[in-house]
């Protein structure tokens, strides 16, 4: 079947499966490490819906105490291959959300899916709400017009992975879920003309630093150690000298160098008269994978110890996140050539490329699993006015077919 015909077939459901996106996007499934109860309800919505289409699943639960059930639960669905049964192509979504942020930034209510001028708007229906509509679809779409596939298909909706996916896409992986001959599709970042095909990624390294000094008032500085000015100098310089020492650029990212950039400030003192004696603040590290963290810690290390020798603080850091770059996926990758291929069949100049940013696909090609993510968005994720333009759960939908049907 040609692209066109798969996605006129598509096109048909499109109700439906904006219906169900409002119905996802109205579930909170903030993470609790940000606040929130987990995607709890957000998995028995999807039970309900499986079940609805006939569809049979499993349920993989992790143990954490973080939630109110004690667990995090991720759902599988296999479709069995009629020749490769030892080789199975994923399409991995996750179910849970960061938090809203300020509600005062919001034109909508974050947890009442708006529709406006083609777009559906609401917490989590872009990130990654419209990968999992996507993908229950071409699942039902498989079972309704009876595919067989060569190889096996999986359908994963994993749990947790706005925080590292401890309790989901990494517990799955140690549990022994994947095989050595899988790939996958992650629809978990993209561009707005679906031409970009992400295989790489940076490493990731959050840092919080806690400079002590000694806190007194602020008509007498000499008698403390005003460790928010040592900090602020301290940020400059830790910024100055990375983005300098690790310039290089490399073409396959965007943006094509290494980020460091300071981001969050914690408050000290509760009064403009008081010197402080504790400052903290956080940088965001966005690595290249020619740079190795450690190199980048240890250039911190020497910097940090230059400031405690110079102004008589104590510095400590805290390491809130920290993801390794993994080896990316070949372009040449039997996913990522037939991804392109199905793309430019449709019109679509579809090209690879790495980001800085973090997704599931990196853990999975930690385990050495050719992983692509791809999806038609605007890229809004972690945003207020967060939105997902409604036609593009139908282009993803066919795209997947399609894929599906090429590789299998």
């Amino acid at each position: 079947m040609e692209f066109a015909q798969i996605k006129q077939t598509v096109a048909q459901l499109k109700d439906d499966m904006l219906n169900a996106a409002i119905e996802l996007g109205s579930i909170p499934g903030v993470n609790p490490r940000m606040g929130g109860e987990g995607e709890a309800k957000r998995v028995a919505w999807l039970q309900a819906a499986l079940d609805g289409h006939g569809i049979p699943y499993t349920v993989f639960a992790a143990k954490d105490s973080a939630v109110p059930e004690g667990e995090r639960q991720s759902v599988i669905v296999r479709i069995a291959g009629s020749e490769q049964t030892d080789k199975t192509l994923w399409f991995i979504a996750h179910l849970d959300t960061v938090a809203p942020g300020d509600p005062n930034a919001w034109h909508t209510p974050p947890f009442k899916p708006t529709i406006k001028e083609g777009k559906l708007y609401g917490l989590g229906v872009e990130d990654n709400g419209q990968a999992v509509i996507s993908i229950m679809y071409t699942c039902a779409q498989m079972k309704r017009l009876g595919l067989q596939p060569k190889c096996n298909i999986g359908f994963l909706f994993a749990a947790d992975e706005e925080t590292g996916s401890q309790y989901g896409l990494r517990a799955l992986a140690t549990a022994g879920v994947f095989g050595p001959r899988d790939e996958a599709v992650v629809p978990d970042c993209g561009s707005s003309e679906g031409t970009f095909i992400e295989v790489a990624e940076k490493s990731l390294l959050w840092v919080e630093f806690t400079i002590t000094g000694k806190q007194a008032h602020g008509s007498m500085p000499h008698l403390g150690i005003n460790a928010s000015s040592v900090g602020c100098r301290l940020g400059v310089e830790l910024e100055d000298t990375l983005k300098e020492k690790y310039a290089y650029k490399d073409a396959l990212f965007d943006p094509p160098y290494s980020t460091f950039e300071i981001t969050m400030k914690h408050a000290n003192v509760d009064s403009p008269n008081v010197l402080p004696g504790r400052d903290v603040f956080a940088m965001d590290m966005r690595i290249l994978p020619k740079f190795s963290p450690e190199e980048v810690l240890d250039t911190i290390n020497r910097v940090i110890s230059k400031y405690e020798y110079r102004y008589n603080v104590k510095i400590s850091c805290a390491y809130p996140q920290r993801a390794d770059a993994a080896p990316g996926t070949s372009p040449e990758s039997a996913i990522a050539s037939t991804l392109t291929n199905v793309l430019r069949a449709g019109g679509i100049q579809a090209y690879c490329g790495g980001i800085g940013g973090g997704t599931c696909a990196g853990i999975l090609r930690e385990y050495g699993m050719p992983a692509v993510v791809w999806s038609t968005l605007d890229e809004l994720a972690h945003q207020p006015n967060e939105y997902l333009i409604i036609d593009n759960l139908v282009q993803d939908t066919a795209v997947f077919l399609a894929v599906i049907q090429e590789y299998c």
